[in-house]
């Protein structure tokens, strides 16, 4: 009886059955219905199952690898004097590529980074296989490039870029945001690299890669935080490859180990990064000098193509890193203090191919050898206040920088020259004998002492609630510059220059996303020496200051980045002129050379699933006051009239985890005289690419396919500098990446 009322209990409970009410009383309801409904309920169709926890672990771990695949080019960046800041909020055309693009594109060097870039066009090095970086047609040497704002520290000729986080380019003068940079150059722009550090997801990466004709390597990337409040990190990056290129018989081979070490509490941080760089090249491919007398310039060869010599290589050694420290000394006063330091060790065999017979493609080689080596330290301080004065916020930036460089170097050189062809080179397998040589080849002494402090203050009000922010600020800069003989080690010249450049920048803000700038702002560089047979002979001229006015908007929702930008810059030039009547010539800086032009640049996601990154620099380079007239409006050598970029990444719909790339690169034509008689056509290059990504036993792993110069094109990409380089050959990639 006990167990019957029971059974009645649980029946008498109200129930609910597609939105219907019913109340069921056991008096009420006979035992045939009963089994009725019983009967309905056992074959009725099942509900489906939710998914399990683990498929939606699964869900979420694919959603975040695939995310972070993503190729992302952001607006903003770091402006040295000024901080880290939003490109929105800044009188500056400044954007950032991540490390995801790095790593979908396999990109060795420096350079293949910034071939994303449509206001950057890449060349070699006089006579080297240094990489040369110019923008709004100015040239950045790679030692010119900085590691989070400080110069002297960056790897010259090749730099390895797995240790980086951002690669951030700035078009345009920089004077006052960073101080000149020691070897003269990135008056038209300047690139900044960020130091990767350990975030707040453990991270364990390693990756396969492979890209023809026979390369191979990997790397393998490692972050973790730890303690309470996770106030300590580690990142550690390893990476190399090593085998022959897409170009015939050239060999190349890369190794980096990096390390970086934070600590964090309220008010202070510390980082530290530490870092070892190898590359070298065997057997590369030069660039093509031209000789005099030509018409024309030669066509391409084949573009696979080997002139270069067997014996010719480069070796690149570099230990180089960083200690940063920042306080919040109140809520309103940040301080802040930088050191690095880099010791370099270089020795290399090159060999110049110059054409004298457009037709034959007839050529004649020469060589040299140059050990080089350097020792740089570089530190920086200052102090961020932030104030407000009546309606008018304030941020004050003050502090200095300095940079020591000493180089040590000798040559040694070989002569006569000997032939060779374009089309059909001839190989020589042992290099011919030096016969010129500066003392002291095997044990290369100081030639060059490069001493650079400064002092910066600036001050960014803020009105109309944060609508109109106006920057005015300066920065005298001290350089000394000392140089040592060859052959004796004595010092020949010496010059120690004071200069200040100041800085004005306008932002208002029309609506929250969007923003007008303008900025007028100095380059400094190195004054020039007077060499050659000038009456002047030794003679050093004061630092060169290129004045920049620029103009232009931005439009930023977050996702989605326009900018385009109107400037005009004026630099001297130096140059040989007549000495009066005296029949000798006297070496001047009384050139100029007038680069005017527009940008524009799109990034991020058009619609979801579709995302672009890519834009168009025009530039009209004009040279001015030649000597005697000869070549004023010409444009200026190497300077394309238009260059275009354009990546576009699409997911597909129908396949979760996959994506295709294409990307197309195309530059005007160049003029490889300052005559403007050697024209250098316009050239395109189409790449294409795929990646998947997908999860193997609850990990992620992505692989990647990707075809550069798909038409396999033969083109000279640059004829900066009045030489040529060719451009790469079809090239496949293919890498494997996987996470723990």
């Amino acid at each position: 009886m006990s167990q019957f009322r029971l059974h009645r209990s649980r029946l008498c409970r109200p129930r609910f059955h597609s939105g219907l009410f019913l109340l069921l009383a056991g008096c009420s309801l006979s035992t045939p219905l009963l089994a009725q409904q019983t009967k309905k309920a056992d074959t009725a169709p099942s509900v489906k199952a939710a998914p399990s926890v683990e498929a939606q672990k699964d869900e979420e771990i694919l959603v975040r690898a695939e995310r972070r695949d993503r190729m992302e080019v952001t607006s903003g960046g770091q402006l040295g004097a000024l901080g880290t800041k939003k490109g929105l909020d800044v009188p500056f055309n400044i954007r950032s590529y991540n490390s995801s693009l790095i790593l979908n594109q396999q990109s060795q060097t420096l350079g293949q980074v910034l071939q994303n870039d449509p206001s950057v066009r890449t060349t070699y090095g006089y006579g080297n296989f240094s990489e040369l970086f110019i923008i709004r047609g100015f040239p950045v040497y790679s030692d010119d490039v900085a590691i989070d704002g400080l110069y002297g520290i960056v790897p010259r000729q090749l730099v390895s870029p797995q240790l980086y986080d951002q690669v951030q380019v700035l078009n345009g003068a920089s004077a006052f945001l960073n101080g000149s940079a020691p070897g003269g150059t990135a008056i038209g722009g300047n690139i900044n690299l960020i130091f990767k550090k350990a975030g707040n997801t453990p991270l364990t990466r390693v990756t396969g890669d492979y890209t023809s004709t026979g390369q191979g390597g990997g790397a393998v990337d490692f972050g973790r935080r730890f303690g309470r409040d996770k106030a300590f990190g580690v990142r550690i990056n390893v990476a190399g490859m090593s085998g022959q290129t897409s170009v015939d018989h050239e060999t190349r081979h890369s190794a980096v180990v990096g390390g970086a070490f934070d600590w964090h509490n309220d008010t202070t941080r510390v980082v530290v990064d530490m870092n070892y760089q190898n590359q070298g090249v065997d057997w590369g491919r030069p660039a093509i000098f031209l000789g005099s007398g030509l018409r024309r310039v030669p066509r391409p060869p084949a573009p696979s193509r080997n002139f270069g010599q067997p014996w010719t290589y480069v070796d690149l050694n570099y230990i180089f890193g960083k200690l940063s420290i920042e306080h919040d000394f109140s809520s309103n006063v940040l301080g802040y203090v930088d050191f690095g330091g880099l010791g370099s060790n270089e020795k290399g065999m090159y060999s110049t191919l110059t054409v004298n017979d457009v037709a034959t493609g007839a050529a004649t080689n020469a060589n040299l050898y140059v050990p080089y080596g350097q020792t740089n330290e570089s530190t920086r301080g200052g102090l961020r206040i932030h104030v407000r004065t009546g309606p008018v916020k304030h941020e004050i930036n003050l502090g200095g920088t300095s940079v020591w460089e000493t180089t040590r170097t000798a040559y040694s050189f070989g002569f006569p020259y000997y032939a060779s062809n374009l089309y059909a080179p001839t190989y020589y397998r042992s290099a011919p004998p030096q016969t010129f040589a500066s003392a002291y080849v095997n044990d290369p002494k100081r030639q060059a002492y490069v001493r650079m402090y400064s002092l910066f203050f600036s001050d960014t009000m803020s009105f109309f609630d944060d609508r109109v922010a106006l920057t005015a600020g300066f920065r005298y800069q001290n350089l000394t510059v000392n140089g040592y003989s060859y052959n004796t080690a004595a010092r020949t010249t010496h010059y120690s220059q004071g200069v200040i450049t100041p800085v004005v920048g306008l932002v208002v803000h029309p609506t929250r996303r969007t923003s007008i700038y303008f900025n007028r702002i100095e380059g400094l560089s190195q004054g020039p020496q007077a060499s050659g047979a000038v009456v002047n002979v030794g003679q050093i001229f004061p630092p060169y200051r290129t004045l920049q006015y620029e103009i232009g908007a931005k439009y930023d929702i977050g996702t989605l980045s326009a900018s385009i930008a109107l400037y005009q810059m004026s630099q001297p030039n130096a140059m040989n002129v007549a000495d009066g009547s005296s029949g000798q010539q006297i070496f001047t800086v009384n050139g100029l050379q007038k680069n005017r032009g527009i940008e524009f640049n799109l990034n991020g996601q058009i619609v979801p699933g579709l995302r672009f990154n890519g834009g168009t620099a025009i530039i009209d380079a004009d040279q001015k006051r030649t000597a005697g007239g000869a070549y004023n409006g010409n444009r200026a050598i190497g300077i394309p009239g238009y260059t275009i970029n354009g990546n576009l990444e699409y997911d597909l719909p129908f396949l979760k985890g996959a994506t295709v790339v294409g990307r197309v690169i195309q530059t005007g034509h160049q003029w490889a005289n300052a005559a403007n008689t050697l024209r250098v056509p316009n050239w395109t290059r189409w790449d294409l690419a795929a990646r998947y990504t997908f999860l193997a036993g609850h990990k992620p792993m992505t692989v990647r396919f990707g075809v550069n110069n798909l038409a396999n094109s033969r083109y000279w990409a640059s004829a900066y500098g009045g030489y040529l380089m060719e451009g790469l050959p079809r090239t496949f990639q293919f890498s494997l990446t996987t996470e723990f």
